[in-house]
């Protein structure tokens, strides 16, 4: 791929995070929770870039030529490669919190199936697990931590929409599932963000559990 990076960024510091993308996806996808190329990630390079997967690479095999560049508002930088089509949901979360450096979305079992079965209350609720404290903010098993469920559309600046709405009332927000979809979690960096999106998986499963035991 020729990409060309903008002078204002370190080559350095794009190989450093095309790197960690490539790593982390390796990782998830042996896992199993990126199939057939889906799911998407990146990371903030600077105030107005981000590093993002190209649509429709196998996620196991992620080399620095399956990373590319995008502003702020999901648009290519230096390339004339095709981004994942859900970037704007990436850049949305950079532009909303100047903190967070990574965006993972992925589509395992688990994060799927919760999401077809919770969409019709419009979120997970989840309360009394210990390991919602491996979410940041979250310091008590007793809180409450809600994970919305927005009804999936191809049409991007709606499910943006949907987002900031949810936002825009005043809600607290640390991961959404998409219906028949997937999760996307964020961070400030790559470890925090894993933590969420691991913490994430256990817990929506345990509810399917508990969900499939009390039938």
């Amino acid at each position: 791929m020729n990409q060309i990076i903008p002078p204002t960024i370190p080559p350095a510091l794009f190989a450093e995070r095309a790197d960690a993308i490539a790593q982390a996806a390796a990782e998830l996808a042996a896992s199993g929770w990126t199939p057939a190329t889906s799911s998407n990630f990146s990371m903030r390079l600077d105030a107005e870039h981000a590093a993002i997967t190209i649509s429709g690479r196998d996620k196991g095999h992620l080399g620095r030529d399956d990373i590319m560049l995008v502003d702020m508002q999901g648009h290519a930088v230096g390339t004339s490669a095709r981004p994942s089509a859900e970037t704007e949901l990436h850049t949305q979360i950079y532009r909303r919190w100047p903190a967070m450096n990574v965006v993972l979305h992925t589509h395992s079992r688990t994060q799927s199936v919760a999401s077809r079965l919770f969409a019709k209350e419009g979120a997970v609720r989840l309360q009394g697990w210990e390991l919602q404290k491996a979410i940041a903010g979250q310091t008590t098993h007793d809180s409450e931590l809600l994970i919305p469920v927005f009804p999936n559309t191809q049409h991007m600046p709606e499910l943006v929409a949907q987002v900031d709405a949810w936002l825009d009332a005043g809600k607290p927000l640390h991961a959404y599932l998409i219906d028949g979809h997937g999760i996307y979690t964020w961070g400030r960096d790559m470890a925090e963000t894993r933590r969420h999106l691991e913490a994430l998986e256990f817990l929506l499963g345990c509810e399917l559990d508990l969900r499939r035991l009390s039938a």
